[in-house]
């Protein structure tokens, strides 16, 4: 029943439920980290721009969990993604979180104003250099998808997306399919505390049917579509239930009920510098 607890790509073995810590700040990040690990998270997601390394960090020791037995992701912010600039930013993103390298770096958007190629060879430039074991892009649609495979010398291993039933991403997934690459889910249950994806009354039914929390019917749909999740929470008892969804599955239909729930202006991530999605 514990299917995909870890998605591998290209050599990296990614744990398919990541604790995200964006908006985590200071001591309530640093808390929330160590929660995380010692309810059995050993991915952690994080990124210079969330402003909360030095606290991921701070956590990530404070569990007393060796580091080699947490895969860490960090991301560069899209003003710092030209050569040079890209591999200072991975380097300070290391003294923050107080390690020598991570598993997972990250390009955190694509910027129109710098070219891609250079942004890529950077990138690898990184991984050279032992900044990090993998390398991996964000917010890439498939267009660019297609041009980050071209321009690399080393493999892609995930593209970190939203993605929740509100969003169809079928295109985007399928592009990353192709070449191998994992598909990393941000907001994967969705945002608002009204008329939000857990409000949907089928993913209630189905919870209520099984015995589960809405969550983490939405996160084991995720799972089940081969995919890595990193839900966020600041609740200790959420932070427990969201890794709780490998003992139990969804039918084919709840799978397809579930999908069917994407709607046309589905994203809540709205940024003014997004590329143009699919």
């Amino acid at each position: 029943m514990a299917l995909f607890q870890t998605v591998t790509a290209h050599g990296a073995i990614i744990p398919t439920i990541g604790f995200g810590t964006w908006t985590l700040k200071g001591e309530t990040c640093c808390e929330a980290v160590n929660w995380a690990i010692e309810a059995g998270y050993r991915h952690i997601d994080t990124a210079r721009m969330y402003g909360n390394e030095s606290a991921v960090g701070d956590g990530m020791r404070a569990s007393k969990v060796p580091r080699d037995n947490i895969f860490v992701t960090t991301k560069v912010w899209t003003d710092d993604i030209a050569d040079g600039d890209l591999q200072r930013s991975a380097e300070a993103s290391l003294k923050r979180l107080g390690i020598d390298r991570v598993d997972l770096l990250l390009i955190h958007w694509p910027n129109e104003a710098i070219p891609l190629k250079a942004s890529i060879k950077a990138l690898c430039d990184a991984q050279r250099r032992g900044l990090t074991r993998h390398i991996g892009v964000s917010n890439f649609p498939t267009r660019l998808i297609e041009q980050a495979v071209a321009f690399s010398s080393e493999p892609i291993v995930t593209n970190q997306c939203e993605y929740h039933p509100h969003l169809d991403q079928s295109k985007v997934i399928a592009a990353c399919g192709k070449h191998g690459i994992a598909f990393t889910s941000y907001c994967p249950i969705g945002r608002g505390p009204v008329g939000g994806v857990l409000d949907e009354p089928v993913i209630e039914e189905i919870a209520v049917r099984l015995g589960r929390s809405a969550a983490q019917v939405v996160l084991r749909w995720h799972l089940q579509q081969g995919l890595v999740a990193v839900p966020r929470s600041g609740n200790r008892q959420r932070i427990a239930e969201n890794l709780a969804v490998f003992d139990f599955a969804l039918t084919t239909s709840d799978m397809a009920r579930i999908s069917a729930l994407a709607k046309p202006n589905g994203r809540v991530v709205k940024l003014s510098f997004a590329p143009t999605w699919d």
